[in-house]
This record gives structure tokens, sequence and C-alpha cells, in this order.
């Protein structure tokens, strides 16, 4: 998640719906993947499928899919979140015991959550329970740490207990908070334009609070340490983060272990610098920390958390595989599709945005493969527009076009994958007319069809259904033909469009003409498909993203985990 997103600050509000920021959460709140080049680029590659103008509404497409054996497996904790520590200084943290927070982002395990981001390398740990506050006069600060006292006592009364902390926050709370955190958004904006961050404390009693929410929602914790802290010979200040170490190690929390957040940007952001070799001691340094810690001795470790690979940065990953590539159990970047300060709502319908991210894996994959063949390569931050974000775009339905390319929308579509999608890849053959390319212009492909089996852990599906998620960017609609092992199967269609008047730039969605809203007691809705009977053509409108669970394929592929 950018750093300027507060995170659940319209989550509680009265239309009850999920949060702009825990879609990026979601969907930023990466991520984490075990990409391969053959993966992205050739096993659910986009298909070509375009055709001239005019025979678009005459061509039918064939489409079937290899059941006998899986191209690729990815993890099931592929789709993560993340949260920025910026939630310390806008007071959300506090409110992370939310039964609607804890519910939604229940809905998306399997997942890891990285507690990292922007000000991971401002953050300092201090073994405080209850540090003394200034209360100032009335206002939503001064009832806000009044109400945070009354936190505290409960959680101290809930320590004795087993099971998690989950709490209703009154209306009235939320409310002061919300003010709190515009205000504090607004600080942070001054913050992030003028590159000067003020340090943030992270006490005993906040991490308690953050473990409590990805223990109690089924996330494993993944923790970014500050790498700015430095010793005089730039060496890393590791004493910070061991007192972290030793404090979490007491109350067995079971967390892995990140340093520093996008490293190639320290010179610009703070006026100092780290090279890939150093940043790579750095790493075997945490290593040699956390060794000595039982419960941490096979802690992962991951890293290093670089940019998009421009020169410099793919100068420091270099740097840093040549020292440390052993010591990390897998290779960590973050890709940005769009600078948001010249992003239009047209952009994200790009086809060459969409195809950015495969030449940036290759370019990753061949400085790991240089130095550790086969090491793990996670795409762990991923954001539809830098800068923040762009007001009323980056959270919109328009967005949702480059984050299904590497999968995700907003929360729905973010809870749809989680809920359809499982691990095995399945190569996808499609006939239909291309059009032929004409000298000095890129075909670039705007219907793009990947295949999963169904997961396994969806009941409402036999082993052995596959799913389909499709992206048809053209402006008209497309016709689909189930071929071989899919023909005349029935097919359950689970389609996402925008929901209101602002078209693309709806911060809302539909699924199959019906708006996703959370249920009044803090449920998640039903998400009801719509059948399709056996034989029929399928049909994608224009600008639309969608899954389609072909039942009872009997997927040899699929039958077994």
């Amino acid at each position: 998640m950018r750093v300027l997103c507060a995170f659940p600050e319209a989550m509680f509000s009265s239309n009850s719906r999920p949060s702009p920021c825990l879609a990026r959460v979601a969907l930023f709140l990466a991520l984490l993947l075990q990409l391969s080049l053959s993966s992205q680029a050739g096993d659910r590659r986009p298909l070509p499928v375009d055709r001239t103008a005019g025979l678009k509404e005459k061509t039918l497409i064939l489409l079937d899919v290899s059941t006998k054996n899986p191209v690729r497996t990815v993890s099931e904790n592929f789709l993560s979140l993340q949260l920025d520590p910026s939630i310390i200084h806008d007071g959300w943290l506090d409110f992370l015991s939310s039964k609607r927070l804890v519910t939604l982002a229940r809905g998306l395990s399997p997942a890891f959550l990285r507690f990292g981001g922007k000000r991971t390398d401002f953050l300092q740990f201090q073994n405080l329970r209850n540090p003394a506050k200034s209360r100032g006069g009335p206002g939503p600060d001064y009832y806000l740490k009044n109400y945070e006292d009354d936190i505290v006592r409960s959680d101290v009364a809930l320590d004795k207990q087993k099971g998690c902390k989950i709490a209703q926050h009154p209306d009235i709370m939320l409310e002061l908070q919300r003010e709190k955190a515009t205000q504090m958004h607004l600080v942070l904006l001054k913050e992030q334009f003028s590159n000067t961050y003020s340090n943030l404390i992270l006490t005993a009693r906040s991490l308690d609070k953050l473990y409590n929410f990805a223990d109690c929602s089924g996330l494993h914790l993944i923790f970014a340490l500050n790498a700015l802290r430095r010793n005089p010979n730039n060496s890393w200040n590791s004493s910070s983060a061991l007192s972290l170490l030793k404090y979490s190690a007491s109350k067995k929390y079971n967390i892995s272990w990140e340093l520093g957040n996008e490293p190639n940007n320290y010179r610009t952001m703070h006026g100092r610098a780290v090279n890939g070799s150093q940043l790579g001691k750095d790493y075997i340094q945490l290593r040699s920390l956390l060794q000595p810690i039982r419960i941490y001795s096979r802690a992962s470790l991951y890293g290093p958390n670089i940019g998009r690979p421009r020169k410099n940065v793919i100068a420091l990953l270099d740097g840093f595989m040549k020292v440390a590539g052993s010591t990390v159990d897998a290779v960590t970047w973050q890709h940005c599709y769009i600078d948001g300060r010249v992003v239009k709502v047209m952009d994200f319908l790009k086809t060459r945005l969409l195809d950015t991210l495969s030449d940036q894996i290759r370019k990753i994959q061949k400085v790991v493969n240089t130095y550790t063949p086969g090491k793990k390569i996670w795409l762990e931050g991923v954001v539809t527009t830098s800068a923040g974000g762009t007001n009323n775009l980056s959270d919109s339905y328009a967005a949702g076009f480059l984050w299904q390319s590497r999968l995700g929308m907003d929360y729905w579509l973010s809870l749809l994958y989680k809920r359809l999608i499982g691990p095995k890849v399945l190569a996808v053959h499609v006939a239909g007319l291309q059009r032929k390319p004409r000298p000095g212009r890129v075909i670039r492909d705007k219907l793009r069809i990947y295949a999963h089996c169904t997961n396994h852990h969806n009941h409402n599906y036999v082993r052995g259904s596959i799913t389909l998620f499709i992206i048809n960017l053209h402006r008209s609609r497309k016709k689909i033909k189930l071929a071989g092992t899919l023909r005349d199967k029935l097919v359950h269609q689970y389609l996402l469009q925008p929901y209101g008047q602002e078209g693309l730039k709806s911060k809302s969605v539909q699924l199959n003409g019906q708006p996703l809203v959370m249920v009044d007691d803090g449920t998640l809705p039903e998400l009801k498909p719509r059948p399709l009977r056996a034989g029929r053509t399928l049909v994608i409108p224009p600008v639309t993203m969608g899954f389609y669970v072909v039942k009872n394929v009997n997927a040899l592929a699929c039958r077994y985990r």
C-alpha cells in the first residue's frame, strides 16, 4: 500500500464498502508471487485474438485448455497484503481489532501481511506497554487517546485469554478517527512532497495489536525493519531491530523478516545512499541476529525489495546478489505501472502497460540467475500508479485492468480470485482470426485469457473443475466458444462491472448486475454466480473482467492436490 493511503479510512462508512485502500492493500499489498518468466509471459500468456475491423462481430474465438498436466504451480499465498507503518501516525493501528476489518482480511487468507512501506526506514521500536501521552484540549485526538486507554485496559484483560481480540468499535469513535485521519493525511502529503519524514515509534503494545490482527485474520506477518539506522562507517545499526526481535521472541510471534524498503530511493528520499554490496552485508548481519534466537533460527528472510529495474536498480541488485544472494529465501521487488502525476483514466486500458511487467521480470531474473539460479523471485509490491496514487483513478474500476493482469482490482476482485483460483496453472489454446501486423506497428492483445484449476477449498465445485479469468479491453463484445475438453460443460459466470454513474471511475463494483457491499452484520456477502447453460457461447461485454468456472471437466491436473 502506498504511503498516503489511509488504510481503513472509508471502511467503516455508512455505505459499507471496503476502503479503496484495502483494495490496494489486497492489491498492493501485494502479492508475493513465485514468478517465473515462463508462467508470466508464456504459460499464462496473453492470447492474440484480435482481428480486422470488418470482421469484429463475425469472428468466433475457440477456446480449449490442456487438462492433463499443469504448466506451473504458484503458492496458495499468492495475492497477499501490505500495511504501511503510517497507520501508526494516523491512528488506524488501534482499530485493527475491528470485527469488520478482520472479516475482510480473513476472506483473503491464506496470505502474507507485509508491514512495510515508505516509512519503514523511519520506524523505531520501543519496548513500552503504555507510554505517557500529552492530553491537550478537547478534540478528536483528545477523545481518541482516552478511548485508546480503554482499549489498552480491555487488552490487558484479554491477554489472559486465548483466541482473537476482536472489537465492535462505537460509531462515534470511528467518526472521530476518520476526522483525525483526514487531518493526518494532509501532514503525510506534506512529508511526501517535501521528502522530509518524521520518525515513527512502534511500541510493544502496537506490535501486539499488529500481530493480533495478522493472526486472527489467518495471515503470516512479514516485518520490514528499518535499514537507515546507520553507524558512522555506514554499516547497519541493529540495536532497535535486536530489541524488537527479542520482544517478539518472548511472545513467540511467528514472523518472517525483511530489511528496508526500496533502497534504490534512499539518496533521493533521505539524502543517504546504501549500495548493493553494503546492503548485502547488512542482510548477512540480520541473519546472524536471527540465528541465535531459537524461534527465529530458521525464520524466512526476504529482500532487497528494490523498485523498478532501471539501470541504477539493476546495479544495486547485482551488488546485493553477489554478497547475499544465498542469504535470502526469496528476492523481492516492486512494480509500478504509471506515473501518478500524469495519469488519465484511459491509461489503465493501454495494453502496452500490461506488457511492461513481463519485460521487467526478465531483467530481474537475469541478475538473480547469474548468482543463484532457481532462486524464488517475489513481486512484493504492485501499484497501479506511483506518487501515492491518483485521486479518483488508482482506486477506481479502471485500475482493475492493470491489477487483473497481475491479479486484483479492488477487494472484491481479490476475494473472487482467492475463492475461485487454485495454485495450478493450465495452458490455454485459442483459435481465431488475427490481424496481420503492419510495418512499424506492434499489435498488442486486448483480450487476455488465463486458466487455473478451481480452488479445491471451494466446496461449491468438485475437483477437476477449471476457472478461466478473462480481460476484455476492446470496446466491443467478444464471443468465445468452449471447445475440446470444455465443450458442452456447465459454466458459472462471475462478471465484474463498474457500479453507478461514474463508469470506469467508479469505486464500486457489481457482480452479475448486483452491487457488492458488506452485510449489515459485518459479514461478507454471498458471491452468487450466474449459471450459463451447457454449450452456450460466452459473450464477454466490452471493457470488463470476469471469472468463469467450467464445472465437471474432470481435468486430470486438477483432481489431485
